[in-house]
């Protein structure tokens, strides 16, 4: 963020969470080695009041079994966010970085708590960089952009 850019944290809530185990119990017999997806996704909307968005990080982790689902689980963790001195070309990325990276822990333990409950091992997932994410998002936006070479 530039110099005199304020990033001010008014509230973080839950919007949303669901957790699946579409398997039968059986699932709980075998080893548990699963493959994890892993998908996140930032949106905002600006509010009315000025400079106040809402944010939503949207984490979702398929956990497959022998190429069976074991368990879904989405959480979308939400926030109001103050950005005050912020130039509007800087939203996103502060949006889906600074923000994010606010809204990752609260995300974490809901998941780690849904998927106990689950009947599931403990899922404790990793910091994540989202200003890497970011960077490649953009990247991927450029390349997508590119005309193609021809020859």
């Amino acid at each position: 963020m530039s110099e005199g850019a304020q990033l001010e944290i008014r509230r973080v809530f839950l919007k949303d969470a669901s957790f699946e185990a579409p398997q039968d119990a059986s699932v709980f017999q075998s080893r548990w080695k699963p493959h994890l997806d892993i998908n996140l996704n930032t949106s905002h909307l600006p509010m009315e009041e000025e400079n106040l968005h809402e944010v939503v990080l949207r984490v979702t982790i398929t956990a497959k079994q022998e190429d069976e689902v074991a368990f879904l689980v989405e959480v979308q963790q939400a926030g109001v966010f103050r950005l005050t001195n912020i130039k509007e070309p800087q939203v996103p990325a502060v949006i889906q970085t600074h923000c994010a990276n606010v809204l990752f822990p609260f995300a974490r333990e809901t998941i780690a708590s849904l998927v106990t409950r689950g009947g599931f091992p403990q899922l404790l997932l990793g910091p994540m960089d989202f200003q890497a994410l970011y960077r490649q998002k953009i990247e991927a936006i450029k390349e997508q952009k590119t005309p193609p070479v021809t020859h």
